[in-house]
């Protein structure tokens, strides 16, 4: 079969692309959002009138897509599916004093980090994937998960569950893969690019190789949290 070369973005590329678009995303919502002058537009063309808020905003709505489409692919190649989720479930915990601080500068807050939704995708795919014979046990697994998520509150709640188990259901649907997506979640078409870069993925690990640099890029978003609460509340204040 010959090659498609314009698929030229490898795992590792859209890993960096997701930690750049989450991190902008997060400048904005835990920043620039508090800056009167982030918030000024900056034309008004036909009706819209974009800050430098509302771009931060826009463009991080390529991130969780990207992740969900990034732990399916982790799902799918992972030679150990229970260190994966383990590794999802320990970087859940790590994160949620980060995540707590940098919403209220408290060590409580109501909601979960998104690792917790990423664990909670990855319990679903692996239930799709060893009850396929038990669909009653199956539906009623699944339910569970989305209720568990919308209850406890994990960042995008169900929805972000409902994006991760059809992006593994239609991996070799992409255009229903984008449509469904999109139209899940909340985001609508801001969530475009993501599957639209989806579509150049070559399958392959690219340059982010072995413990190490797996291990940065789980870390990068405990840390980034942890420098914004600083900013927010220590610098900026």
């Amino acid at each position: 079969m010959k090659k498609q070369a314009w698929k030229c973005l490898s795992g590792s590329s859209l890993k960096v692309m997701a930690m750049l678009t989450m991190l902008i995303d997060h400048l904005g919502c835990y920043l620039l959002n508090d800056i009167p002058s982030m918030n000024v537009p900056l034309f008004d063309l036909w009706g819209i009138s974009p800050t430098i808020y509302s771009l931060c905003r826009t463009i991080g709505r390529t991130a969780f897509p990207l992740y969900a489409f990034l732990l399916v692919e982790g799902f799918t190649h992972t030679r150990d599916k229970r260190k994966y989720g383990l590794n999802l479930f320990i970087f859940a915990l790590v994160s949620e004093i980060p995540w707590n601080l940098v919403h209220s500068g408290t060590w409580l807050h109501p909601t979960q980090n998104v690792f917790f939704t990423l664990f909670l995708g990855f319990c679903g795919l692996y239930m799709l994937e060893h009850l396929k014979s038990r669909p009653l046990i199956l539906v009623a697994g699944i339910t569970s998960l989305l209720a568990f998520a919308w209850i406890f509150r994990a960042d995008y709640d169900f929805i972000g569950i409902g994006v991760i188990l059809c992006l593994y259901l239609l991996r070799e649907h992409s255009i229903l893969r984008l449509g469904i997506g999109v139209t899940l979640l909340r985001a609508g078409w801001r969530a475009t690019p993501a599957f639209v870069l989806m579509e150049f993925y070559n399958g392959k690990r690219g340059f982010i190789q072995g413990r190490a640099g797996k291990y940065i890029c789980y870390a990068f978003y405990p840390f980034h949290l942890v420098i914004l609460w600083i900013l927010k509340y220590h610098v900026l204040h």
